[in-house]
């Protein structure tokens, strides 16, 4: 795709975007069964149907701009996700592992929260007033994700400390 302009960049950000929210929808079932915390297990079934929700919001925006809602391929969450899945390969059910699928889904919100605040400014900068609405509301949610994260972790991490050592 030829990008020539800024609504080029948006298209293509937005198309990035959606990719990376449906490698998302695919690795959090996966996250939630890794989980030995039943809070964390929840946070992260209920964080599935949150994302359901900005998958569909995605398409809308598509849909605004008489665009066809297809994804393209997103490495860097490819990359994120990757990660997450190798450290619930190489660790034990248990608190450690709680603490490191924590700090997955935090690199993964991060990278969210970039994209939608980029999305939403390129929809200010652009006049699309409903995108950058329908944006800014899943930049909230990601955001609040993350520190729902932040808060567990301060309990999560503390049990990992107290696992004995090889």
């Amino acid at each position: 795709m030829s990008m020539s302009n800024l609504e080029d960049l948006f298209l293509h950000e937005l198309k990035d975007t959606l990719d990376a929210e449906k490698q998302i929808l695919k690795a959090l079932p996966k996250m939630a069964k890794a989980a030995d915390s039943q809070e964390l297990r929840a946070a992260f079934e209920e964080h599935h149907a949150v994302t359901e929700q900005q998958v569909e919001r995605l398409e809308t925006i598509f849909e605004s701009l008489g665009k066809a809602a297809r994804g393209k391929h997103c490495p860097g969450m490819e990359g994120i996700i990757s990660e997450g899945q190798e450290i619930i390969k190489e660790l034990e059910k248990g608190p450690v592992l709680d603490a490191a699928l924590i700090a997955a889904a935090q690199k993964v919100e991060h990278y969210e929260i970039c994209s939608y605040g980029t999305l939403a400014t390129y929809a200010e900068v652009l006049g699309y007033a409903e995108a950058k609405d329908l944006l800014g509301q899943t930049l909230g949610e990601e955001k609040e994700t993350d520190e729902n994260l932040t808060t567990l972790a301060s309990e999560l991490n503390l049990a990992a400390e107290h696992e004995p050592a090889e």
